[in-house]
């Protein structure tokens, strides 16, 4: 299914439901191919962030175990 950025504002709980039940729909921006909504599946560890998974930029990183952690002990209070 392919529809337009601004169908997409237009009925956005509509087109989430279609992506719900396993149809790919691919949003354009004046014809262009920009995004696609895929449903979630909760299943595939390798997307999801749940449960303090490192993601993103952090997934390369070999010094921190966690997200949460490293990012607490860089805002640990300034003693001046």
């Amino acid at each position: 299914m392919e529809i337009t950025a601004k169908e997409l504002r237009g009925k956005p709980s509509q087109i989430i439901e279609q992506a719900s039940r396993g149809t790919e729909v691919v949003i354009t921006i004046h014809g262009k191919k920009m995004a696609k909504l895929v449903p979630y599946d909760a299943k595939n560890k390798k997307h999801s962030t749940e449960d303090d998974e490192i993601f993103g930029i952090w997934n390369d990183r070999n010094d921190s175990e966690s997200v949460d952690n490293y990012i607490r002990s860089i805002r640990k209070g300034r003693s001046f």
